[in-house]
Protein backbone atom coordinates (compact mmCIF):
# COMPACT_ATOMS: atom_id res chain seq x y z
CA UNK A 1 0.00 0.00 0.00
CA UNK A 2 1.40 3.58 -0.80
CA UNK A 3 0.87 6.81 0.78
CA UNK A 4 1.77 10.40 0.01
CA UNK A 5 4.72 12.48 2.06
CA UNK A 6 3.63 16.19 3.05
CA UNK A 7 4.39 19.10 1.46
CA UNK A 8 8.06 20.05 2.67
CA UNK A 9 7.09 23.61 2.44
CA UNK A 10 8.29 24.66 -0.61
CA UNK A 11 7.20 28.25 -2.24
CA UNK A 12 4.28 28.34 -4.55
CA UNK A 13 4.23 26.44 -7.76
CA UNK A 14 4.38 28.44 -10.98
CA UNK A 15 0.76 29.11 -12.47
CA UNK A 16 0.04 26.91 -15.22
CA UNK A 17 -2.78 27.20 -17.92
CA UNK A 18 -5.33 24.35 -17.76
CA UNK A 19 -6.61 23.25 -21.38
CA UNK A 20 -10.52 23.44 -21.81
CA UNK A 21 -12.12 20.29 -21.70
CA UNK A 22 -13.16 18.17 -24.45
CA UNK A 23 -16.34 16.85 -24.85
CA UNK A 24 -16.50 13.30 -24.78
CA UNK A 25 -19.51 11.05 -25.78
CA UNK A 26 -20.33 7.51 -25.44
CA UNK A 27 -19.81 4.78 -22.84
CA UNK A 28 -17.00 7.02 -21.56
CA UNK A 29 -18.88 10.33 -21.44
CA UNK A 30 -18.66 10.36 -17.40
CA UNK A 31 -14.98 8.59 -17.64
CA UNK A 32 -12.44 7.30 -17.35
CA UNK A 33 -10.94 10.28 -19.56
CA UNK A 34 -7.36 10.98 -21.05
CA UNK A 35 -5.56 13.22 -19.93
CA UNK A 36 -5.80 15.76 -22.34
CA UNK A 37 -9.84 15.49 -22.78
CA UNK A 38 -10.01 16.03 -18.43
CA UNK A 39 -6.68 17.61 -17.39
CA UNK A 40 -5.83 17.27 -13.68
CA UNK A 41 -6.73 20.40 -12.14
CA UNK A 42 -6.00 19.59 -8.67
CA UNK A 43 -2.70 17.61 -8.84
CA UNK A 44 -3.31 16.59 -4.87
CA UNK A 45 -6.45 15.26 -5.41
CA UNK A 46 -4.64 12.37 -7.61
CA UNK A 47 -1.91 9.46 -6.89
CA UNK A 48 -0.07 9.72 -10.31
CA UNK A 49 1.75 6.42 -11.77
CA UNK A 50 2.31 7.76 -15.13
CA UNK A 51 0.42 6.29 -17.18
CA UNK A 52 -2.92 6.32 -15.11
CA UNK A 53 -3.95 9.16 -12.31
CA UNK A 54 -6.09 7.79 -9.65
CA UNK A 55 -8.33 9.78 -7.49
CA UNK A 56 -7.62 9.31 -3.75
CA UNK A 57 -10.80 8.50 -2.02
CA UNK A 58 -11.36 8.03 1.59
CA UNK A 59 -12.40 4.25 2.26
CA UNK A 60 -9.93 2.62 -0.56
CA UNK A 61 -6.53 0.95 -0.67
CA UNK A 62 -4.07 0.84 -3.39
CA UNK A 63 -1.53 -1.81 -3.97
CA UNK A 64 0.70 -1.69 -7.26
CA UNK A 65 2.00 -5.66 -7.73
CA UNK A 66 5.44 -6.05 -8.98
CA UNK A 67 7.48 -8.20 -11.36
CA UNK A 68 10.95 -7.75 -11.15
CA UNK A 69 10.91 -4.47 -9.52
CA UNK A 70 8.34 -3.03 -12.49
CA UNK A 71 4.89 -2.36 -11.52
CA UNK A 72 2.55 -3.83 -13.22
CA UNK A 73 -0.80 -2.76 -12.46
CA UNK A 74 -2.85 -0.38 -10.25
CA UNK A 75 -4.38 -2.91 -7.34
CA UNK A 76 -7.40 -0.59 -5.20
CA UNK A 77 -9.08 -2.41 -2.45
CA UNK A 78 -12.72 -1.42 -1.33
CA UNK A 79 -15.61 -2.71 0.95
CA UNK A 80 -14.11 -6.28 0.37
CA UNK A 81 -13.85 -6.26 -3.56
CA UNK A 82 -11.20 -4.97 -5.52
CA UNK A 83 -10.40 -3.80 -9.06
CA UNK A 84 -7.35 -3.96 -11.00
CA UNK A 85 -6.14 -1.72 -13.35
CA UNK A 86 -3.79 -2.72 -16.61
CA UNK A 87 -3.42 0.23 -19.44
CA UNK A 88 -2.53 -1.01 -22.78
CA UNK A 89 -1.74 0.80 -26.21
CA UNK A 90 -4.47 0.69 -28.24
CA UNK A 91 -5.54 1.08 -31.83
CA UNK A 92 -6.12 4.51 -32.81
CA UNK A 93 -9.71 3.68 -34.70
CA UNK A 94 -10.85 1.42 -32.10
CA UNK A 95 -11.43 -2.40 -31.81
CA UNK A 96 -8.29 -3.46 -29.47
CA UNK A 97 -10.39 -4.84 -27.25
CA UNK A 98 -12.08 -7.38 -28.72
CA UNK A 99 -8.69 -8.88 -29.38
CA UNK A 100 -8.24 -8.63 -25.70
CA UNK A 101 -11.64 -10.90 -25.04
CA UNK A 102 -10.74 -13.19 -27.36
CA UNK A 103 -7.75 -13.77 -25.02
CA UNK A 104 -9.30 -13.82 -22.04
CA UNK A 105 -12.02 -16.49 -23.07
CA UNK A 106 -9.27 -18.83 -23.30
CA UNK A 107 -7.57 -17.81 -20.42
CA UNK A 108 -10.94 -18.61 -18.36
CA UNK A 109 -11.24 -21.66 -20.12
CA UNK A 110 -7.64 -22.67 -19.21
CA UNK A 111 -8.21 -22.15 -15.72
CA UNK A 112 -11.52 -24.12 -15.79
CA UNK A 113 -13.27 -21.60 -14.76
CA UNK A 114 -17.15 -20.58 -16.67
CA UNK A 115 -17.87 -16.85 -18.16
CA UNK A 116 -20.89 -15.65 -19.38
CA UNK A 117 -20.52 -12.58 -22.30
CA UNK A 118 -22.50 -9.77 -21.78
CA UNK A 119 -23.11 -6.05 -22.79
CA UNK A 120 -22.15 -4.10 -19.95
CA UNK A 121 -21.79 -0.29 -19.27
CA UNK A 122 -18.60 -0.03 -21.55
CA UNK A 123 -19.54 -2.86 -24.23
CA UNK A 124 -19.03 -6.65 -24.42
CA UNK A 125 -17.44 -8.05 -21.08
CA UNK A 126 -16.78 -11.27 -19.11
CA UNK A 127 -18.63 -12.66 -15.72
CA UNK A 128 -16.62 -15.60 -14.75
CA UNK A 129 -16.56 -17.89 -12.18
CA UNK A 130 -13.29 -19.69 -11.21
CA UNK A 131 -12.79 -22.63 -8.90
CA UNK A 132 -11.57 -21.77 -5.75
CA UNK A 133 -10.47 -22.80 -1.80
CA UNK A 134 -12.47 -21.16 0.89
CA UNK A 135 -10.30 -20.59 4.16
CA UNK A 136 -12.18 -23.66 6.01
CA UNK A 137 -10.67 -26.16 2.98
CA UNK A 138 -14.09 -26.24 1.48
CA UNK A 139 -14.64 -25.68 -2.30
CA UNK A 140 -15.77 -22.16 -3.70
CA UNK A 141 -15.96 -19.43 -6.38
CA UNK A 142 -14.25 -16.77 -7.06
CA UNK A 143 -16.28 -14.11 -9.21
CA UNK A 144 -14.31 -12.14 -11.73
CA UNK A 145 -15.26 -9.65 -13.94
CA UNK A 146 -13.41 -8.16 -16.73
CA UNK A 147 -14.19 -4.65 -18.59
CA UNK A 148 -12.22 -2.93 -21.42
CA UNK A 149 -12.63 0.81 -21.91
CA UNK A 150 -10.89 1.69 -24.93
CA UNK A 151 -9.88 5.61 -25.16
CA UNK A 152 -7.53 7.72 -27.34
CA UNK A 153 -5.07 5.09 -28.53
CA UNK A 154 -5.66 3.25 -25.56
CA UNK A 155 -7.33 0.43 -23.68
CA UNK A 156 -7.68 -0.09 -19.45
CA UNK A 157 -8.62 -3.34 -18.97
CA UNK A 158 -10.40 -3.23 -15.53
CA UNK A 159 -10.42 -6.68 -13.59
CA UNK A 160 -13.51 -6.35 -10.71
CA UNK A 161 -12.99 -9.25 -8.00
CA UNK A 162 -14.86 -10.29 -5.07
CA UNK A 163 -18.73 -9.80 -4.37
CA UNK A 164 -18.45 -6.62 -6.87
CA UNK A 165 -18.05 -8.88 -9.52
CA UNK A 166 -21.30 -11.18 -9.13
CA UNK A 167 -23.37 -8.91 -12.06
CA UNK A 168 -22.38 -6.17 -14.26
CA UNK A 169 -23.28 -2.88 -13.13
CA UNK A 170 -22.04 0.70 -13.66
CA UNK A 171 -23.09 1.27 -9.27
CA UNK A 172 -20.71 0.90 -6.57
CA UNK A 173 -17.51 2.23 -5.32
CA UNK A 174 -15.20 0.30 -7.73
CA UNK A 175 -16.91 1.93 -10.53
CA UNK A 176 -16.74 4.99 -8.88
CA UNK A 177 -12.56 4.53 -8.98
CA UNK A 178 -12.63 3.58 -12.65
CA UNK A 179 -14.64 6.41 -14.05
CA UNK A 180 -12.70 8.90 -11.95
CA UNK A 181 -9.05 7.74 -13.43
CA UNK A 182 -7.63 9.69 -15.79
CA UNK A 183 -5.41 8.09 -18.70
CA UNK A 184 -1.86 9.26 -19.51
CA UNK A 185 -0.93 7.58 -22.67
CA UNK A 186 2.02 9.88 -24.49
CA UNK A 187 3.13 10.26 -27.81
CA UNK A 188 5.37 7.79 -28.00
CA UNK A 189 4.77 4.95 -30.64
CA UNK A 190 3.82 1.86 -28.88
CA UNK A 191 3.09 -1.60 -30.34
CA UNK A 192 -0.13 -2.66 -30.22
CA UNK A 193 -1.49 -3.97 -26.65
CA UNK A 194 1.91 -2.70 -25.45
CA UNK A 195 1.61 -1.97 -21.59
CA UNK A 196 1.70 1.62 -21.19
CA UNK A 197 4.58 1.99 -17.97
CA UNK A 198 3.15 2.30 -14.66
CA UNK A 199 5.79 4.49 -12.08
CA UNK A 200 5.48 5.10 -8.45
CA UNK A 201 4.81 8.94 -8.22
CA UNK A 202 7.72 10.82 -7.33
CA UNK A 203 6.23 12.04 -3.41
CA UNK A 204 5.24 7.97 -2.45
CA UNK A 205 6.26 6.53 0.53
CA UNK A 206 6.00 3.19 1.30
CA UNK A 207 2.61 2.85 4.20
CA UNK A 208 2.76 -0.27 6.46
CA UNK A 209 -0.12 -2.60 5.90
CA UNK A 210 -1.59 -5.55 7.43
CA UNK A 211 0.81 -7.97 8.61
CA UNK A 212 1.55 -9.93 5.82
CA UNK A 213 0.98 -7.79 3.05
Amino acid sequence: MWGRRKSGGRGAEPTTVTPEPVEVTGPRADGPFDVTERPVEDPDAYLDLGSLLIRIREGIEVQLPTENDVVTAALIAAEGSAIELRPFAGNKTGGTWSGVLEDLRGEVEKRRGEYTEVDGPFGRELVARFPATAPDGSAAIQPVRFIGVEGPRWVLRATIMGAAALESTDTGVLMDVLREVRVRRGPEPRVLRESLPLTLPPDAQRVAGPEGS
